[in-house]
Parts: C-alpha cells; sequence; structure tokens
C-alpha cells in the first residue's frame, strides 16, 4: 500500500502545541498507509449511508421534477441512480439519492444530479453539461440549475432505515404540505 502524510492533522496539532510552548513532530516524519479502496478517487459521490444502515443505494429511487420553461411541460422523471434519460435535448442523470433518516431533524432529502443540454446553433449536436451537484427538496436556493428553459429539482427519494415504518415520514408530511 501506498504511504501518505498527514500534513493537515499534523499541521493542527504542531498549532495547538506552537500555543502550550511544545514542540511537534515534523509533518514530514508522521505517515499512515492508505487503504486501496481509498486509493483512487471515486467518479461518483460516495454513498453517505454505510452497509446494513438502510435501503442500498442501487434500491433507491429517486423523484426529479423536470421544467420546460418554453411550453410550460413539467414531468416527474422516477429514477434509479446510475440511470440517465433524455427528454427533447435535455438529458437528466441521477447519480445517488439520499433523506435524513426520521429521527433526525431538519429533515432534509437531496440527490444528485447532471444535467445537459444539447447545443443549438454552431453547437448542434454537441452536449453542454449546465448542472452537476446535489439537490435539495427543501432548500431548493442552495444549489440551482441555472439555465433559461429547462428547471430541474428533487421532489423524493424512496428509501427505507432499520426499524422504520412501510411509509417514510417524509411522504405522510408531504402529503398535508401541498
Amino acid at each position: 500500500m501506498r504511504k501518505a502524510p498527514l500534513s493537515l492533522p499534523v499541521a493542527g496539532l504542531a498549532l495547538a502545541l506552537a500555543a502550550c510552548g511544545a514542540e511537534a513532530p515534523a509533518p514530514e516524519a508522521v505517515e499512515t498507509e492508505v487503504p486501496e479502496e481509498l486509493q483512487s478517487a471515486p467518479a461518483e459521490p460516495a454513498e453517505p449511508v454505510e452497509a446494513g444502515e438502510g435501503t442500498p443505494m442501487e434500491d433507491r429511487v429517486a423523484t426529479i421534477g423536470l421544467l420546460n420553461k418554453r411550453n410550460n411541460i413539467s414531468q416527474d422523471l422516477d429514477m434509479k441512480p446510475g440511470e440517465s434519460r433524455r427528454i427533447g435535448d435535455v438529458i437528466v442523470r441521477m447519480s445517488a439519492c439520499e433523506r435524513t433518516a426520521p429521527w433526525e431533524m431538519p429533515q432534509e432529502t437531496g440527490a444528485f444530479v447532471q444535467v445537459l443540454v444539447e447545443g443549438k446553433g454552431d453547437s448542434e449536436g454537441e452536449w453542454e453539461k449546465v448542472f452537476s451537484g446535489w439537490l435539495f427538496k427543501r432548500a431548493p436556493s442552495l444549489n440551482v440549475v441555472e439555465h433559461p428553459v429547462y428547471d430541474v429539482w428533487v421532489k423524493e427519494c424512496a428509501m427505507r432505515f432499520p426499524g422504520e415504518p412501510s411509509a417514510p415520514a417524509s411522504e405522510t408530511s408531504s402529503d398535508s404540505e401541498a
């Protein structure tokens, strides 16, 4: 396995010890082994929930809203992680979805989404990535798809936690909000 210096934690320790008048070890002297699974950067966002703590990522289903502002047509896309959908000249990719456990506050639902739009005019046939990031149901202004024609937002992430009843709290509360 590859050895990597722990420069940030040691630097913080050095600052803390320097404030007390003590000396810290040199950052180059402290090394640790990096596990093989962490040696290469993942292409997709890491799963926020560990195995056995909820619905596996591949079994979750996100409901993504898509609005075409030109013709005012809105659609709900039910997508699994890794799935892509093409609707006209837009592609929506969903890599992951997550919601907080029912016992955690504040309740939040999010999905990692990418939006690609086909170019017009000189760039016809080329796809431009207009958004890549997490979208949040209760805080849509945190991360916004900025496009003149399309609006994309997350509506739900269907998943369960151990010990949770069959209908998640977020689904029952969203009915009363509408």
